[in-house]
């Protein structure tokens, strides 16, 4: 929903904490120089737009839907969410107020923590989508249910929900909680396509009836996914949907002309007519026939060629 290129617009300093706020940063960009995130490049791409020297992180884990750990001059590093700090029983009293200020105004926080004590946080903020409003509302029109499922914090989700128009938001879930909200909502009779571009979002891609990657996302969403959509314009999944549609449509009306020329042909060239009219179905007509039912069956395929161009 989002453009996918999150920057960094806040740097904030734990009052416990010796750093100041490019060592918070030059530490936060070394340890997220292991990871493909998205997050994780828009703080790579904030210390070096600064000038920071970044260095290479040893141990470095990537914690789905929790951050990053890992160890930047033999100190151990973590980077996250709440839920990460929580984890690990790191005290971040002291600055949980500008957490929750942060996500109000709809941005995501991630508390940096050096040996086991909180040293500030980084907030990210990522623009929404040209059009992406217009496009969950075509997905609406056309009788489908619009669902949100995200790793981010309940406030940044319910406001970028609500400016685009999103009904049922389910937030601040792991990679595992999307493929079981995804089982549930098959469990209650419904088909679902998933539609992802993250590593996160690999495990919901391919729990789904159908997985759409985005194509500018992860090689490993792509893998998962049942279809890779060429760019990351949200118009993509909607035009998708509809061309799935119109070829559905296209293979049974060439259902119709395949069999219709034998239905017809067949009795006549049996002789079901000749009692009574005297007519026969001659072998040049029949093989007339075969090819006009081949010709339709392209012809007709060939008409799909007409939607992609109107919806181009």
């Amino acid at each position: 929903m989002t453009m996918g290129k999150p920057e960094v617009a806040d740097v904030l300093l734990a009052p416990e904490t010796k750093l100041d706020a490019e060592q918070l940063l030059a530490l936060a960009g070394s340890l997220e120089k292991g990871s493909e995130h998205p997050l994780a490049q828009a703080v790579v791409a904030e210390a070096k737009r600064r000038g920071l020297k970044l260095k290479t992180p040893d141990d470095f884990h990537a914690l789905p839907g929790f951050g990053v750990e890992g160890k930047v001059d033999d100190q151990k590093v973590l980077l996250g969410n709440k839920r990460l700090m929580v984890e690990n029983q790191i005290d971040i009293s002291s600055i949980d107020d500008q957490v929750v200020k942060l996500t109000e105004n709809g941005k995501t926080p991630m508390i940096l923590c050096v040996d086991g004590q909180v040293a500030g946080l980084l907030a990210t903020t990522d623009a929404i989508k040209p059009h992406a409003k217009e496009n969950i509302l075509h997905l609406k029109k056309m009788g489908l249910e619009v669902v949100m499922l995200t790793g981010d914090n309940s406030n940044t989700a319910k406001t970028v929900a609500r400016q685009l128009g999103i009904d049922r938001v389910v937030s601040e879930v792991l990679p595992s909680g999307k493929v079981d909200e995804i089982e549930r909502i098959k469990q209650s009779g419904h088909c679902v396509a998933m539609v992802g571009d993250g590593i996160n979002d690999a495990p919901a891609l391919a729990g789904a009836d159908v997985g759409i990657a985005l194509g500018s996302g992860t090689d490993v969403a792509m893998e998962a996914s049942d279809i890779t959509l060429v760019g990351s314009d949200i118009k993509a999944v909607v035009e998708s949907i509809e061309l799935s549609k119109a070829t559905m449509s296209k293979i049974r009306q060439n259902l119709f002309w395949a069999f219709i020329y034998n239905i017809v042909g067949i009795p006549i060239a049996a002789g079901v007519l000749y009692p009574a009219y005297g007519i026969l179905l001659q072998p040049v007509f029949a093989a007339a026939a075969m090819s006009l039912s081949s010709v339709s069956v392209v012809g007709n395929s060939l008409l799909l060629n007409r939607y992609t161009k109107v919806n181009s």
